[in-house]
Parts: C-alpha cells; structure tokens; sequence
C-alpha cells in the first residue's frame, strides 16, 4: 500500500484500511461458517467442530508452509469453482431468459435494487483483491530472481505473463460468479419458497429442485471456494496494514522474520472463527461486507488510477490509454451506484 498510502491523506488511507479489514474479517468469517455448515451436509460433525478444524487447517498452511507449497495449493483450489459451472447446466435453465437478462441492462430506482447493485461490485471490483494481486506479484517475482539470481523481474516477458494472468484470473472468476447466479435464479429464486439465512439453507433448497448430484456438487463448491478465499481475505489484510504502517510482510518470510505480518493474519482468522461461534448471521455478514468493499472501492481506483499514470512510480511500465479508459468506466461505475444507494436511502421511490 505505499503508493496508495501516497496517493492520499494518510488519514483516509488508515481509514480505507480499517473499513477493507473489517469487510475482509466479515466476509471470511461468513465463508468459515458456510464451509463448516456444508462440511456437516456431506459428513456430520457438529458444527463447532468443522468450524474449528477449517480455521486450524488455514491458519497452518498460509502461516507455515512455504510460500511456493501454499501458492501451489491455492492454484489447485481454484478447480473446485468448475463445480458452480457443472451445477449450472445439470439444473436446466431456461437459457434464451439467462441470455436476455444478462445482455440486456435493468434499471430500478430504489434502495434494495441499488445496495444490491453496490454489493455485486463490491464483490466484483474488490479491495482486497487489489492488495493480494499485486503482493503475490511481488512474491513471486522475488522467487523468481532467487531462483534466477540477477535476473531483472520487470522484464517485458514478465508483464506480458502478469497481464494475462491477471486477466485469466478475472474472467474465470467471474465466469463462476455468472453461473452461481444463473443455478441459484433459476431454482431457488424461480421458485420463491425457500427463506435462505445460510449456505446450509441454499444447498438444501436445492436439492428438492435440481437432485441429489447438484446439491452434492454445490455444496462441495461451497467448501472449495472457501479454502481459496479465507486465506486470500486473511493474507490481503495482513499486506494491507503491514504495508500501510512500515510492518515487515511478505509469506514468503518465515514467522519469526515477519511476526507482525503473520499476526495479522492470525487474528482475522480467529476473529472470523469467533463469529461461527457466536453465531453471527453469515449471509448478512456477506451482504454488508459486500457493500463495504464497493464503497471503499471508489477512493481505492481513484488512488490507483493516479499511481499506474505517473511513471516516477512505474517508469516504463505505466498504464495503457485502453486499461486506462476501463480503470475510468469502473470509477464512474462504483461511484455513481455508491452514490445512488445513499440518494435512494433518503428519496424513495
């Protein structure tokens, strides 16, 4: 965060940096509890149990095992998001509808479709992702050039690999976020019956709709994404405030050269386990954290717009006019929806 931390009062960065961790803590703490309320659907331990043992699992991997094992077991992970497409076309839907309203734009001036709207892209265009993408670029360009010794990092090579994986990473990404979305409209939404408080509820809902195999391979979806994104939330908080106040990071460090790093992310973990524990409603938990992200996500482009054009920061590497002009769209986006949920908050429809 030290460009952006420049790019900005030093009181709106911290202040950034708080709401980020708390959504970041929210947000894990509801995937910690979904992933031990499905666990129990295919296997029932108490929910205590599963809750703890997941936390536990987590916190050894990203805190001791080596930075290459862990990012190699984050890479494998990711196959498990293939479930949400599977579950997509075994339930059926009607597609010439899907195809419709996903190339055709709505508009509904009031307060729950446009916090809804805040909260898609704040899941979208993430905060925390901005601080994990680039800090694992880092990390890696750092095995690299010990693997390599002399060999400049920021080669055009190099960038070429980042920009496509960067891309890769956010189509596929959101690839699994449109079939999430087409599974569940298309079964529980279609039919309008089920009240949905947790993942639980939604695996369950499922099952009468769409048979056994979906729900099994949904609810295993649900387990899968969690083991990917609880350390990614973890580990971008702890890159966030490290880097915001001088802390040495990095998980390619051992914990003993990085103890304020790694104690960061320990205690978002637990936190987020506390709030299994305590019982804390975890799709409201998704839904505010949600919006957090999306509000913190305007000053954040803003900031990161500012330091990809100055090339005393990037020299000659800075920003394209194509990437720039999409860097713009999402501003103006995020912007206008932040702004537009709290005019609909006070002017009803």
């Amino acid at each position: 965060m030290w460009t952006l931390a420049r790019s900005m009062p030093r009181a709106l960065a911290i202040a950034l940096a708080v709401l980020v961790a708390a959504a970041n803590t929210f947000n894990l703490g509801a995937d910690l509890d979904a992933m031990a309320d499905a666990a129990r659907l295919l296997l029932p331990v108490p929910f205590e149990i599963w809750l703890v043992a997941f936390t536990g699992i987590i916190l050894v991997v990203e805190v001791f095992f080596s930075y290459r094992s862990f990012s190699n077991v984050m890479r494998w992970l990711t196959a498990s998001l293939l479930a949400y497409v599977v579950t997509a076309f075994i339930v059926h839907p009607p597609w010439t509808l899907v195809a419709w309203s996903t190339l055709v734009p709505q508009f509904r001036w009031n307060a729950a479709w446009l916090t809804t709207l805040v909260a898609a892209l704040g899941t979208t265009i993430t905060p925390y992702l901005f601080f994990w993408q680039t800090s694992m670029t880092a990390e890696e360009q750092q095995e690299r050039l010990r693997d390599h010794e002399g060999v400049d990092g920021a080669t055009p090579a190099t960038i070429r690999y980042v920009h496509a994986d960067a891309n890769a990473g956010a189509v596929y990404s959101n690839l699994v976020m449109f079939f999430i979305i087409v599974t569940c409209a298309s079964t529980i939404g279609a039919h309008g019956s089920a009240t949905i408080a947790t993942a639980r509820d939604a695996a369950l809902a499922l099952r009468p709709l769409a048979g056994n195999f979906a729900f099994a391979l949904f609810t295993l979806g649900i387990v899968g994404t969690g083991l990917l994104a609880v350390p990614v939330l973890a580990g971008s908080s702890g890159y966030m405030i490290a880097e915001l106040f001088g802390i040495r990071e990095g998980l390619n460090l051992k914990v003993w050269r990085a103890r304020g790093f790694y104690a960061i992310i320990v205690a978002g973990l637990l936190a987020g386990m506390a709030m299994g524990l305590m019982h804390v409603d975890p799709i409201k938990a998704l839904f505010w954290s949600a919006i957090g992200n999306g509000l913190a996500a305007v000053p954040l482009i803003y900031a990161i717009i500012r330091v990809v054009r100055d090339p005393r920061v990037l020299g000659p590497w800075v920003v394209s006019r194509a990437a720039l002009v999409w860097l713009w769209l999402a501003f103006g986006l995020m912007l206008a929806s932040a702004i537009g949920m709290v005019v609909s908050w006070f002017v009803p429809s």
